[in-house]
């Protein structure tokens, strides 16, 4: 499960790895949390290329009558996400990536839990695969996203079952 992450690099090197032309401000984070807004690339509006925009980590699919189902649906099973009532619609027209250098997972240790911060040997920048949902209800809109996770790989599978 990605519970946490971190997204610390310039605003500049996201736009230049995702090819975003026009970038919102962007300040350094170093632990992002369910519920708060994060920066998302996803096919423009307008359909000639890419947009970054904040969303509200927690999907909340556009059916549901209570907004506060996303606190519940940060991530999503890869393997299962297509055919889930929650994120079917989101898999199929919906998909973002969420930008980090870094993600946390906790490791179980004698007396409790360690946090880890995962990320790339140089500290770059990498796109976490994310589905996004838009919902509205008397006049109330809320553009908000999940990320997919799968498998671990073989220098993951030692902490917790699942990764970004």
């Amino acid at each position: 499960m990605c519970g946490r992450f971190t997204l610390r690099v310039s605003p500049e090197q996201i736009a230049n790895l995702f090819s975003i032309e026009q970038m919102p401000p962007v300040a350094p984070r170093y632990n992002i949390a369910p519920t708060q807004p994060v920066l998302a690339i996803r096919a423009s509006h307008a359909g000639n290329g890419r947009e970054a925009t904040f969303l509200n980590w927690g999907l909340i699919p556009s059916w549901a009558t209570d907004p506060s189902v996303g606190s519940r649906m940060i991530n999503a099973r890869a393997e299962t996400a297509a055919e889930k009532p929650s994120f079917r619609t989101a898999f199929k027209y919906k998909r973002c990536i969420v930008p980090a250098d870094g993600f946390y997972e906790w490791q179980k240790i004698a007396g409790g839990k360690q946090p880890q911060l995962i990320g790339l040997k140089d500290g770059g920048v990498f796109g976490m695969a994310g589905l996004w949902e838009y919902w509205e209800r008397e006049g109330s809109v809320i553009e908000s996203c999940t990320i997919l996770t799968t498998e671990p790989n073989d220098l993951l599978a030692p902490l917790p079952n699942r990764m970004p």
